[in-house]
């Protein structure tokens, strides 16, 4: 993670460094004027590009946001540390909860974020840094634990997010493919994912397309 933030935002000192980092070197320029933020479940989960201040405010005050579901992790970027301090004046509770992008889905970490979903203050908001990719992932896993199918799962990774399946981050969109051919209407996702699903032959079995992962990763940079 590229940051030169090396402080905190209690003072004017900090702060200004972590929006210049937040800004500049996580590119959250663009987020102050484009959100990709969408209802998972109305009422109860809510998605979107990593969220301004001001955004998180917005969206907390008109939508009742009790829970912000961070799936970057610990980064110790401005950005993340904006973000942890807005959480806290809003009263939100705040969740780390990081998942990959350009890997198969661990198994540890599915089951980590079905219980995060299980005991959150609901309403939540769940946010990567594009939206696009694990956001994607972390809202289709939402619909499957809810009893939904992999199809609608896999609505929740496209275009209108930002989602290029054919880059390497279609190993997301793989995983879902392979449940629906290796189980679905025949064992429950959570039993599947518990005692079938191995991540590290779906890694080794999927090709990515060389073009689209260089647009994804080096134009869009989408991490």
């Amino acid at each position: 993670m590229n940051t030169i933030f090396r402080g905190d935002v209690t003072t004017a000192r900090g702060r200004t460094l972590a929006w210049f980092d937040a800004l500049v070197i996580d590119h959250a320029v663009f987020r102050l004027v484009w959100s990709n933020f969408a209802a998972v479940a109305p009422g109860r989960l809510y998605r979107c590009n990593h969220p301004t201040p001001a955004r998180l405010a917005a969206l907390t005050r008109r939508y009742g946001l009790k829970t912000l579901i961070n799936l970057r992790g610990r980064t110790g970027n401005g950005s993340d540390a904006l973000s942890r301090d807005a959480a806290r004046s809003l009263g939100l509770d705040f969740v780390d909860a990081p998942l990959e992008s350009r890997g198969a889905p661990q198994r540890d970490r599915i089951l980590r974020l079905y219980d995060t979903f299980r005991h959150m203050r609901a309403p939540g908001l769940l946010h990567c840094k594009s939206g696009a990719d694990r956001a994607g992932l972390a809202a289709g896993l939402f619909v499957l634990f809810q009893g939904g199918t992999a199809r609608d799962a896999l609505d929740q990774l496209s275009l209108r997010f930002g989602h290029i399946r054919q880059a390497r981050t279609g190993v997301l969109d793989a995983f879902f493919h392979h449940y629906a051919r290796e189980a679905e209407g025949r064992k429950p996702f959570l039993d599947w994912v518990r005692e079938d699903y191995d991540h590290t032959a779906l890694q080794r079995d999927f090709r990515a397309n060389g073009l689209a992962s260089f647009i994804n990763d080096w134009v869009l940079v989408h991490e």
